[in-house]
């Protein structure tokens, strides 16, 4: 008798060998539509409302830190490359996020953004309120783009091929059940409704030129798939901490919990 194995969520087709970059492509496609954290139940509450103000509180602060940790990887990603024009493209990233004199980037409206929740812009900056997983998350990712291979560094963002329809989630859903989230301080993700894609089309063109071995190409799924995991074990704290309401000591603690 045959016994089929049940369906796990977010399980991956069997694949033995990327022969080609076609291959590679789809494995990574399906990879963000079964992996990617658009699934998670975490941002379901938050796209659907069903959070209070404390809970998004919570999520902008512990997101922060991400977001902060964004031009540090890319400055790490940047110091790989021995080619300047791989350099020179990827260095817009950074500005993006960090701005530059007499501009904004990605971190001034995210603050923006935690300023209007109520949160202090010093505790935010300071990430002492963070939880341990948020920490632990980011910087495996800061130190995966340090320490593999440039092309898996390049791979590890490729989760912006799939981040354009969670940010148009976000921006409908919170704007439509939050009556303390306004247009302005949505700009973070509307913003990023132009970037992401154009970042992404830079990271897969560069991989479909770069993997060129079945072992390279699986390189590539494989660094995405650990980016996925980066995002995913972040919504996985906060929902622990915030939802089921095991804080743990020394985080933020949202006056609506207390």
């Amino acid at each position: 008798m045959n016994v089929v194995a049940p369906y796990l969520a977010g399980e991956l087709s069997p694949i033995t060998e990327l022969r080609t970059t076609e291959e590679m492509e789809a494995r990574l496609r399906e990879i963000g539509a079964k992996r990617y954290h658009n699934h998670h139940p975490f941002h379901k509450l938050l796209h659907g409302g069903k959070l209070r103000k404390g809970q998004v509180q919570a999520w902008a602060l512990n997101r922060y830190y991400y977001q902060s940790s964004i031009p540090i990887k890319d400055a790490i990603v940047i110091s790989r490359f021995r080619d300047r024009e791989t350099r020179i493209e990827w260095r817009h990233r950074i500005s993006d996020h960090d701005g530059d004199v007499g501009s904004e980037g990605g971190i001034d409206r995210w603050l923006k953004l935690t300023t209007h929740l109520g949160l202090d812009e010093d505790y935010v900056t300071s990430a002492a309120g963070i939880l341990s997983a948020t920490r632990f998350a980011v910087d495996a990712y800061v130190n995966f783009v340090r320490d593999r291979t440039p092309l898996e560094a390049i791979a590890s963002s490729l989760t912006e091929l799939f981040a354009s329809g969670i940010h148009e989630e976000r921006i409908s859903g919170m704007l439509a059940n939050y009556d303390f989230v306004n247009d302005e301080v949505m700009a973070y993700f509307k913003k990023r409704l132009v970037q992401a894609p154009r970042d992404a089309g830079f990271a897969l063109d560069y991989v479909k030129a770069h993997a060129h071995t079945p072992k390279e190409r699986q390189a590539v799924c494989d660094a995405l798939l650990f980016k996925t995991n980066v995002l995913w074990v972040q919504l996985d704290a906060l929902y622990h901490a915030y939802v089921d309401g095991h804080i743990p000591p020394g985080a933020f603690v949202p006056e609506d919990m207390r």
